[in-house]
């Protein structure tokens, strides 16, 4: 995500099917006021799936799944070695868990829904093997730049349609706009993820960032990008949901 002007808004997310969980708030400011099928592998998983949690290791197992993570600087990384992004953290989480997961990161800083768009199918293309779960991580640049939600909710709906037609699973990475951006574009922004979800039987996390967004010790200078910590919070509160959107094989 792009960084704010000052006076820019700031948001903080429900499950809209059996696999979701309550879970990173976007722009910490905003809330604030506002990755084909192998053999079966033992290697080692990571242990550190938290700030401060060390998990036992489950030996990964099972046909790897290709998951992609397609976003903004949330997912790209902003500020962080490349090791300490939100997919990269995912993938090792997942791992520790048991899951042979391998996630790719397509997340691109100051990424629009509608940039997203445009770049989408190319991305997919691009891809060593076609992904089994797609994480689709956009807003929070619509809303800090005020674009009226239905566009967002257009090129949102755009992408998910395509993915499902290449027989890909979806997960909604949304986000909630603050109170000040007017009640009007409020509700109709807020509500965009879990409507999107009902409407293509998608899953989603209402609000993904809900866990940093109250903690400026877990937020960047910029009071938008999550810190390393902060990241790790997030695939925290996160995997369990991941890993229930993730297809059988």
């Amino acid at each position: 995500m792009e960084q704010p002007s000052p006076s820019a808004a700031r948001p903080a997310a429900i499950r809209s099917s059996s696999k979701i969980l309550a879970p990173l708030a976007v722009l910490a400011s905003l809330a604030l006021v506002s990755c084909g099928e192998e053999a079966a592998v033992t290697e080692p998983a990571p242990v550190q799936t938290g700030a401060s949690e060390t998990v036992t290791e489950v030996p990964v197992a099972g046909a790897q799944r290709d998951i992609l993570a397609f976003g903004d600087s949330l997912f790209a990384g902003y500020n962080v070695p490349k090791d300490d992004s939100y997919p990269a953290k995912l993938e090792a989480a997942l791992r520790a868990a048991g899951v042979n997961a391998r996630v790719v990161n397509a997340g691109v800083s100051g990424d629009t829904s509608a940039a997203g768009r445009q770049r989408f199918e190319f991305t997919l293309d691009a891809q060593e093997e076609a992904p089994d779960l797609l994480i689709l991580e956009l807003g929070g640049n619509d809303l800090l730049r005020g674009i009226d939600p239905a566009q967002t909710r257009a090129n949102l709906a755009a992408m998910i349609e395509t993915a499902q037609a290449r027989g890909i699973d979806v997960l909604l990475m949304g986000m909630q706009a603050p109170p000040n951006v007017g009640p009007e574009f409020q509700a109709e922004f807020s509500g965009l993820y879990t409507s999107l979800a009902e409407e293509y039987g998608v899953a989603v996390i209402p609000n993904w960032v809900e866990d940093v967004a109250s903690k400026p010790e877990l937020i960047q200078s910029d009071r938008i990008h999550p810190t390393v910590e902060g990241i790790e919070v997030l695939v925290e509160s996160t995997r369990e949901a991941v890993e229930a959107a993730i297809p059988d094989a």
